[in-house]
């Protein structure tokens, strides 16, 4: 059974994060550590004693859509009042609606547990917090007023309607249309499909964000807008109202997540209501739907990177435990009666420190990430900049090799089990399968590549990312400057894979500044992995650099020498593979043809 590592979480966000350096400095008020750790604390147990036992009855049970009404999985919609009454859907939320305005941080941090307990489960409240984060800086005071405090609290879901049947990356062709009326509201029509937590039973409302086109916008993505239409329209006491002419109309059958409904939502058939046309309301401006949007998007891509990590850490932890019990064979060196158990043999070992160690690097790729969330949050003019910039590289890294990480781990996991594996009653396959999902929903991982090489690398002219690559020489240089022999080569490792992803860099901005797109974005997916290696290396130094006065730093030292001596070598060849793949890529095109 899964437990959380709070200890790990706390001591990743202080020590290699950056929140300790942050909390020292007053850069979120007057939290301090103690509050944090008790935050972290609460959120772990919960995540453990509440979540994860019911994380495989969601599984085995599904949602189900019974005459029009989707039904959750049993204990599920108690689970979600026992959460929202801890006042977590409100935690990093304004506080003038009733939210408690702390660190992204802490949200992703324990995201991060109660993913790990069931990615399912957690999916709902995820998509509600980004709608409150979209609707605080895009919608009028009057929507504010009438949706936020209930959604805070959780009383209310929100959820992301962007995808059609033939509009998913490219949401420039999206036909859901929208009509204006004359008293200001919108009429909505159309199909969505695959919409996380559409309909379910959790709660009385469910708040709908959905992108649609007007009659004369204009064409493409400039011409989409962002209108909030709610499940049951709200009197202006506010309370519930007539239902809006919006429902469920299937639940599709998947390969994972399965207690997390996943709905095609019909707009405006003429199901409920007098007028055809679901009510809507402008969020943000005509035409200017994207933008508002993303607010929500580019947090939920860090959302989405915290369920890799979370997969990862929760089949590590079941692989370990397996892995000390199952026994076979008789390993070297094994001085005790009959089999050994199977940790025991290198093999299975460098497997599972594989797992902790990619583990351990995408969760201090993706808090890193929400660290700079926070900083520009709280920063103003140049370092302001500086903090969104650098949110906004790491952003991409951290959904795509949290995700690829959450994949591979699972996968590794089921192998440590070997037969016993494939078979669900033991529970890994059902991390492989929620965790495949990740890499393909809020932007592929294929268009988190386009995103970091073609967006995020020319930032300020490329200074940002050369910057931030310098700041990671110095943690190289400080193993060096330790004298730990503990740390083996570490040192060098980490000066070879900065000097391919200084290369790579570089090489992919001159191909930019030269109008070779194509070249670059044959590229860009090696690239992406080439950052994620060489980051998971640098995070782990240091955090074995760190004194923490826990006891454990032999232990970070010795898994970071581990990554740096067996697996940063793989950085070489995907600085190879940038610099000149792009020729083979174009000649064996005409393979696929």
């Amino acid at each position: 059974m899964y437990k959380a590592p709070v200890d790990e979480i706390a001591f990743t966000l202080k020590h290699v994060a950056g929140m300790a350096d942050a909390l020292g400095a007053g850069m979120f008020g007057e939290l301090g550590e103690d509050l944090v750790d008790a935050i972290l604390s609460e959120a772990g147990r919960f995540a453990t004693e509440e979540v994860a036992p019911l994380g495989d009855v969601g599984d085995r049970q599904g949602a189900r859509l019974v005459d029009g009404s989707v039904k959750t999985p049993d204990g599920w919609r108690e689970l979600y009042h026992n959460w929202i009454a801890g006042g977590w859907n409100g935690l990093t939320a304004p506080e003038d609606f009733g939210g408690q305005n702390l660190p992204h941080m802490l949200h992703v941090a324990a995201m991060e547990m109660w993913n790990s307990g069931s990615m399912a489960f957690a999916l709902g409240p995820t998509l509600t917090m980004g709608a409150i984060e979209a609707l605080e800086k895009h919608g009028t005071n009057a929507l504010k007023e009438t949706f936020l405090p209930k959604m805070v609290s959780g009383e209310w879901m929100g959820t992301m309607n962007l995808t059609e049947p033939h509009a998913g990356s490219d949401l420039g062709v999206l036909k859901t249309r929208a009509e204006r009326r004359d008293d200001g509201t919108y009429r909505i029509f159309g199909q969505k499909i695959f919409i996380t937590w559409g309909e379910h039973d959790f709660t009385d409302n469910i708040v709908h964000l959905v992108l649609a086109r007007l009659p004369d916008a204009p064409p493409g993505t400039k011409g989409i807008s962002l209108f909030l239409v709610p499940k049951f329209l709200v009197n202006q006491d506010g309370s519930i109202g007539a239902r809006n002419d919006v429902f469920c109309h299937a639940l599709e059958h998947k390969l994972g997540i399965h207690g997390s409904p996943t709905c095609t939502m019909i707009y405006g058939d003429g199901k409920y209501g007098g007028e055809k046309g679901a009510i809507g309301y402008l969020v943000g401006e005509e035409n200017r739907g994207l933008a508002c949007m993303f607010t929500m998007m580019n947090n939920a891509r860090l959302a989405v990177g915290m369920q890799g990590v979370a997969i990862a850490e929760a089949a590590t932890q079941k692989a370990v435990a397996y892995a000390k019990e199952r026994t076979q064979g008789r390993a070297p060196g094994w001085e005790g009666e009959g089999m050994s158990p199977i940790i025991e043999h290198p093999d299975v070992a460098r497997t599972l420190l594989t797992m902790k160690a990619v583990t351990q690097g995408a969760r201090a790729i993706a808090y890193a990430c929400a660290h700079a969330v926070d900083m520009a949050h709280a920063s103003e003019g140049d370092a302001a900049l500086h903090w969104q910039e650098r949110s906004s590289l790491l952003t991409p890294i951290a959904k795509s090799f949290a995700t690829d990480v959450g994949f591979d781990v699972a996968s590794l996991g089921i192998q440590v089990h070997g037969g016993m594996g494939f078979i669900e009653e033991t529970g890994a396959a059902r991390y492989l399968r929620d965790a495949r999902i990740a890499s393909i929903y809020e932007g592929t991982n294929g268009i988190q590549a386009i995103d970091l090489v073609t967006r995020k690398l020319p930032l300020s002219e490329g200074s940002q990312v050369r910057g931030f690559i310098g700041e990671l020489r110095q943690t190289a240089t400080a193993v060096r400057a330790s004298n730990r022999q503990g740390f083996g080569e570490t040192a060098s490792r980490l000066d070879a894979a900065l000097a391919e992803l200084d290369e790579a860099t570089n090489w992919l901005l001159a191909t930019l500044a030269a109008g070779r797109h194509a070249d670059a974005l044959a590229s860009a997916t090696a690239y992406q992995r080439l950052f994620g290696l060489t980051l998971t290396g640098v995070y782990l130094a240091k955090g074995g650099l760190a004194e923490a006065g826990d006891g454990r730093q032999e232990a970070r030292i010795a898994l970071c020498r581990f990554a740096a001596e067996n697996l940063l070598a793989e950085t070489a060849a995907f600085k190879d593979s940038v610099v000149n793949g792009a020729a083979s890529l174009a000649a064996a095109r005409a393979i696929l043809d």
